[in-house]
């Protein structure tokens, strides 16, 4: 047997299988009878004889000869692994062979099926594989692609009988991940458990045959064939630990006094779980043969390799989750742009229950669980956490007797945003259907309300996500089966819900289109008949600056002499009143334009009639407890002003659209921000159906935010996830909003280029990157770039897959040149670049924030220094080192 060495882990295969099968034989049957007893069945004790073997796969890891090479060159690594069933196999390609790209993988053994029958095997991963079952090559998929699943035709198996397994696997470059799955006789597709591994004859192992994050999420627990001596002292000098791909710290290792056969090791930083303890994710353990590790027996125990499942229920949270309750569920006034003095927050505990197709709304019926609203019901802090298709919401509530609503006064409620599909009743009465789970809707409910105090609110949500069978919404990274890039869903309830006291004619929305052309601001008011008398009024602090009358219908014109523009360095807000008929609102407004113009022939973004280089990051705008709801209002400004902080004067909110005091923030705080339209389901044709459905929530959103003065670009669609009709897309985009950006593909690279809008946009990871033919009219920006990995042991989710994993001890100094990267191509006519990404998000580690907010990886002062320069120096007429009218092609 061949011996493989990497990082002084020697895997050797001179300890004879033979003298390991009993102990192995009488280990797992404890094993076993432990896990039966567990489940209130009684294990008949193991006869002497019986041949009891390790269930897994012997792991083989090579390099390649050469990249692209995709064989098995050199063998750096022999391991045990349980099963084949790898979100992200990088960190553990890396650790095994010293590198993440270019390494392929083959495993081996037998596989024995419980059950007779015809049994169909399926492969998905990243990139290439193929599998032999008994011999007979069963799936044959060599090639150079990622997550195109393939199937198997069935292949007859006899329950008890071991078959021959061999699984090959290629990584080429980028993301990796690979799943073995079965579909057994009268069984549903699911992934091939370590229960019908065995190892390969001659394969000696003498290793932990399980592994096992316990459920504190600090101590793993490692079974072996054999009663083990007492550890020895410095024992884990000689383990190392990879947990969900970051390298763990130790504390010591102690015997199991349960279990004279285990070891428990004690780990430094809890281990992040989830709240049934069936986290994603493997914890591998190595042993360098070095640590003095003898059997109750005296042998030695030599080097290995193992891994296995995390079952820890710790789980992760931001430090404002705690600060959360009934009565404090976001309690700020929800849309700072249209205030009204009256109001009540509806935020609190709300009953609960799931939901079958066509039920009748429960009125009148308890429901059996509680919600907080406003979380999603699969988040920490909804006290649900799990996901339903459908679902009800109830809840009473009474309407203060000095709104004098039914005498000249309507009653409106409001919800921030339901996710996806809801239709809301009060007192029975359907008051309410809407679409969309990203925009904001209301309703007059003065009607429906019933004499007396209380009231019965209801409200049904159909929530697809990213269902086959379902109707393709515009979702984001929300994804059913979360992992990579994809993330958990975030259904119902998930912005603050309200009603207020409404005049007749009242506004619903104000539409504030500043012209620095001509010193004025445009105000209209929507949503109110025509020919109500309207006086909008501007202010400078207190002082009046600026006043206007008219009637409804058209819009109305301020002229602010002087205008204190609004931008990242000095984000000036004025303050705005509008009184239509008896209705009164407040709001606020920023003078500022954006455009792209030619400056010294080159296409250029220009802020306020000057050139302004764009630094951004990639925000999704995920939280660990609160999924799409950020848990408080200052966790909501948290990653707004950590963007200041570092010296950003940009963001880009990614395929998500946030609440109302999001933009509020980023217009206070000065940034521009990037906003993408929400995406469908990447890789699916959407249908037509779908694509009205997409346009009529882009509207929304448009509409929504068109008077905030943070917002510069709306992204019409990213890397081609569920594109169609890109040009006439983003044109329409730019009638809805002739006095903004339109980016019309954010990766060209990825996707297809409508020959529309007004910007350029490529994605490089992790170097930047622009398009490579520019059309001298659209601005060219690097719409992502980085993506550097680095985990943080007990604040990163159990999974972790980032673009490149970097040294904690040159982190900065990486991210710096990275962004020298970024400055060098602003002589080849960048304008902007975005950066992957602000926080860590479930699986993905390349946040420049840990997913908890508690940790801010990078040196700011740094980072700030670097970022301010280069804004400086790329903002100029003729940007800092570069020739006038040139760039370098």
């Amino acid at each position: 047997m061949p011996t493989a060495v990497h990082d002084n882990v020697v895997m050797e295969d001179s300890v004879r299988f033979g003298r390991l099968r009993n102990r192995l034989r009488d280990r797992l049957a404890l094993l076993f009878a432990a896990l039966l007893g567990l489940t209130g069945l009684t294990a008949a004790p193991a006869l002497a004889d019986d041949p009891v073997e390790a269930r897994g796969l012997k792991g083989e890891y090579y390099t390649q000869s050469a990249p692209g090479a995709f064989d098995f060159h050199e063998l750096k690594a022999t391991t045990f692994d349980p099963t084949v069933d790898f979100d992200t196999l990088e960190p553990r390609l890396a650790a095994a062979t010293g590198r993440p790209d270019d390494v392929s993988v083959r495993w081996t053994g037998r596989i024995v099926p419980e059950r007779t029958g015809p049994h169909t095997f399926s492969i998905i991963g990243d990139n290439g594989f193929r599998l032999w079952i008994g011999g007979q090559l069963a799936i044959d998929h060599w090639v150079d692609d990622w997550d195109r699943e393939q199937t198997a035709q069935p292949i007859d198996l006899t329950a008890g009988t071991a078959y021959d397994i061999k699984l090959e696997y290629f990584e080429h470059y980028g993301g990796s991940n690979l799943h073995l799955r079965w579909t057994e006789p009268g069984g549903s597709k699911e992934p091939v458990p370590q229960a019908a591994f065995r190892l390969p004859e001659g394969f000696d192992y003498d290793g932990p045959i399980a592994t096992t994050v316990l459920g504190d999420g600090r101590t793993l627990k490692l079974d072996f064939a054999q009663r083990l001596a007492p550890p020895p002292a410095g024992l884990t000098d000689h383990l190392e630990a990879v947990i969900g791909g970051a390298k763990w710290p130790l504390g010591t290792a102690r015997p199991d006094p349960a279990d004279p056969s285990a070891l428990l090791v004690a780990l430094d930083e809890p281990v992040v779980g989830n709240k049934t303890g069936t986290a994603r994710g493997t914890a591998d353990i190595r042993y360098d043969g070095d640590g003095g590790l003898t059997g109750a027996d005296g042998n030695v125990v030599q080097a290995f390799w193992s891994s296995g499942p995390n079952r820890s229920t710790y789980q992760l949270r931001t430090p404002w989750a705690d600060e959360v309750g009934p009565d404090n569920a976001h309690p700020e006034y929800p849309r700072p742009q249209l205030t009204r003095d009256a109001w009540r927050n509806l935020n609190g505990r709300w009953q609960f229950a799931a939901a079958e197709a066509g039920e009748q709304p429960p009125v009148g019926k308890t429901l059996a669980e509680r919600v907080l609203v406003p979380y999603p019901v699969e988040s920490q802090l909804s006290g649900i956490e799990r996901h339903e298709d459908r679902m009800w919401y109830r809840r009473a509530f009474t309407v203060p007797a000095d709104w004098g609503i039914g005498a000249g006064r309507r009653l409106r409620l409001n919800f921030g945003a339901v996710d996806w599909q809801s239709e809301v009743y009060v007192n029975g009465t359907k008051v309410a259907e809407h679409k969309g789970g990203y925009d904001k809707f209301s309703a007059d409910i003065t009607d429906a309300l019933k004499p007396g105090r209380a009231q019965e609110l209801i409200v049904g949500v159909h929530d697809p996500t990213d269902a086959a069978n379902g109707e393709n919404p515009p979702l984001g990274k929300q994804r059913l089966d979360p992992s990579g890039i994809w993330y958990t869903p975030s259904s119902g309830i998930w912005q603050t819900v309200w009603m207020e006291p409404v005049a007749r004619d009242h506004v619903d929305s104000l539409k504030l289109t500043p012209d620095l052309s001509k010193n004025q601001l445009r105000v209209e008011a929507r949503g109110v008949r025509d020919g109500v008398p309207i006086t909008a009024t501007a202010y400078d602090g207190k002082r009046k600056v600026a006043t206007a009358r008219g009637r409804t219908g058209g819009p109305l014109t301020l002229t602010i002499d002087d205008p204190r523009l609004w931008s990242p360095d000095d984000p000036f807000l004025y303050g705005l009143k509008v009184t239509v008929g008896a209705d009164r609102v407040g709001s606020y407004f920023g003078m500022r334009s954006i455009a792209v113009e030619q400056v010294n022939g080159v296409p250029r973004t220009v802020l306020n009639g000057e050139p302004i280089f764009l630094m951004a990051t990639l925000d999704q705008g995920f939280w660990p407890d609160g999924l799409h709801t950020a848990p408080t209002d200052e966790a909501l400004a948290y990653d707004l002003k950590a963007h200041k902080k570092l010296g950003f004067n940009s963001v880009r909110k990614h395929i998500k659209v946030e609440p109302d005091r999001w933009f509020h923030w980023a217009d206070r705080l000065g940034l521009l921000v990037w906003q993408d339209m929400p995406a469908m389901t990447a890789g699916v044709n959407p249908s037509a159906a779908a694509r009205t459905e997409y346009e009529r929530e882009m509207k929304e959103m448009i509409d929504e935010h068109i008077s905030s003065p943070s917002v510069v670009m709306w992204v019409t669609f990213n890397e081609g996830w569920g594109q169609y009709d890109v040009g006439r897309v983003a044109e329409q985009a730019k009638a809805w909003d002739p006095t903004r950006l339109v980016n019309n593909q954010s990766g060209l690279n990825l996707g297809a280029d409508g020959n529309a809008g007004d910007l350029m946009d490529e994605h490089g990871y992790p170097s930047p990157a622009l398009p490579p033919r520019p059309d001298g009219r659209r601005a060219l920006v690097s719409g992502e770039y980085g993506g550097l990995g680095l985990a943080v042991p007990g604040h990163a989710w159990s999974v972790q897959q980032s673009y490149v994993d970097v040294d904690p001890a040159t982190y900065t100094d990486d991210y710096l040149a990275k962004l020298d990267e970024v400055r060098a191509l602003v002589c080849r006519g960048s304008n902007g670049a975005v950066y992957t990404q602000i926080s860590d998000v479930e699986g993905e580690l390349n946040g420049l924030l840990t997913y908890d907010r508690k940790i801010l990886k990078p040196d700011v002062r740094r980072l700030k220094a670097a970022h301010e320069s280069l804004i400086r120096d790329a903002s100029q007429v003729v940007p800092a080192g570069c020739p006038v009218g040139l760039r370098d092609r």
